[in-house]
């Protein structure tokens, strides 16, 4: 079974009321929203990444202004030839604050459609668990960054990012 790490920055902007969320394309086509951020190019300093992300996918430039904290995915995904991926996600999460810049959709990315919605409105969105992980370590700041248990452990097979 292949190993995988994947590291990866995202931000939790919040302004008047509303969060700013991307929607996610999966290689199926489904399409969720989720933060804003992605992976870490080798070498890249994570700050530097969640910003870059930031404006690549939402058009908006960016100031991380806390970490919020860190969440660990692991999941197993089918690979060719029925071999599986033992795959492990290290989500950094800060807190971000929008200092410039448009609104716009990503084009040719892994998101379609940035947008800012009423943070009352989050439940009913069709979202990946990122979103809730990420409004309860800015809910809470948590001491150690990690952000509690709740209902997520069902969710570990799940294969949204």
């Amino acid at each position: 079974m292949n190993k995988e790490l994947r590291v990866a920055a995202y931000a939790v902007c919040i302004r008047d009321g509303q969060i700013l969320l991307v929607r996610w394309v999966a290689r199926d086509g489904t399409k969720k929203w989720t933060l804003p951020g992605g992976g870490m190019d080798h070498g890249e300093d994570p700050l530097d990444t969640v910003v870059r992300e930031v404006e690549e996918e939402t058009g908006h430039t960016s100031e991380m202004t806390a970490l919020l904290g860190l969440d660990s995915v692991r999941r197993r995904y089918p690979r060719r030839l029925g071999a599986f991926a033992d795959f492990q996600g290290l989500r950094i999460v800060y807190e971000g604050r929008i200092t410039g810049g448009e609104l716009r959709s990503e084009t040719n990315g892994s998101t379609d459609l940035a947008a800012w919605h009423p943070l009352a409105a989050v439940p009913a969105l069709d979202r990946v668990e990122l979103v809730d992980v990420g409004l309860e370590l800015w809910r809470s700041r948590p001491t150690l960054g990690r952000a509690a248990q709740r209902g997520r452990d069902a969710q570990r097979g799940s294969t949204t990012t």
